[in-house]
């Protein structure tokens, strides 16, 4: 076998090769549409709906929680008096506010008093009824408390 014949069998092979991309089998490209189809359209499709799903769940808004420990400080009015909030137990001599559900002062001992959320009148906490209006105010301790933040949305998005 001679060089030239080494080099035309070459030539042969890579001419073999270039035929099935010029001129292809079109039944075998029409049996492979749908695959076409599904990996065209349907690929791309799922493909945003996962991104958009995964960017929501890292951006959407949370509620903020914060733990209440124990008893806070009265806020101070502006008359220079402490302000107990509506409903919530309250110890007049070290002017501290206590979660829901607590009947005894921490520092003193004193029992508790609450002021009514429907008529304002004040009672012992360990009183669950209003004298004056009937209200059964019967609150479970509860360790997390969600409050919304004071103020504007951040971003500056106020709700209307």
């Amino acid at each position: 076998m001679s060089l030239v014949d080494a080099l035309n069998q070459a030539w042969n092979q890579v001419l073999d090769v270039m035929t099935i991309f010029v001129t292809p089998d079109w039944g075998f490209l029409i049996s492979m549409l749908p695959v076409l189809v599904v990996i065209g359209l349907v690929g791309p499709f799922l493909t945003f709906v996962m991104l958009g799903s995964a960017i929501y769940l890292v951006r959407k808004p949370r509620v903020m929680v914060s733990y209440e420990e124990g008893p806070r400080i009265a806020e101070i009015g502006a008359d220079g008096a402490p302000v107990y909030p509506v409903g919530y137990p309250h110890c007049r001599r070290d002017q501290l506010v206590f979660p829901s559900g607590t009947v005894r002062c921490d520092r003193c001992r004193d029992e508790l008093a609450v002021v009514c959320p429907m008529c304002g009148l004040g009672r012992s906490a360990m009183e669950d009824t209003c004298s004056n209006c009937g209200l059964v105010l019967r609150v479970k301790a509860r360790s997390v408390v969600a409050r919304t933040p004071v103020g504007p949305r951040p971003g500056g998005a106020a709700a209307a």
